[in-house]
């Protein structure tokens, strides 16, 4: 069983609350690691018996406005908050993920930039690289 960090997120947030925002460990199971995709955005947090509940978005199709790595994740999150129906959710062991920061309602702080860029990387995705630690989403 894993162990979570005491700033990890525990429960599922309200809209406007705090999810941890992760990306899949390099060493993750096949079965976990084959599921995220072009750079996929992933929200969540995590439960008590060691795992995490995870929401994620791999623009499957193509989205033009689901290019960026930050507005993948504000659709994983908005998901999750809303409760919304969707086969775009996880939950494995923490071991399988890493945390990279942190959303909370319009805004992501990355606080590992340096493992967010290797997960792009690896996921031919680097051009979705958000410019800076702090995102703030814009709404229309």
């Amino acid at each position: 069983m894993t162990t979570f960090k005491l700033d990890k997120p525990m429960e599922r947030p309200n809209p406007g609350g705090r999810a941890a925002v992760f990306v899949p460990h390099p060493d993750a199971k096949e079965a976990v690691a084959a599921v995220f995709s072009n750079g996929s955005g992933l929200a969540g947090f995590g439960n008590p018996d060691g795992t995490v509940t995870v929401y994620f978005e791999n623009n499957k199709f193509r989205d033009p406005g689901l290019f960026k790595w930050e507005h993948k994740v504000f659709k994983a999150y908005a998901r999750m908050v809303e409760r919304a129906p969707t086969v775009n959710k996880l939950v494995c062991d923490a071991a399988e993920v890493d945390q990279v920061g942190f959303i909370e309602g319009s805004e992501i702080l990355v606080r590992d930039m340096a493992l967010l860029a290797l997960w792009l990387e690896r996921s031919n995705a680097a051009d979705s690289m958000p410019e800076g630690t702090e995102i703030h989403h814009k709404h229309p």
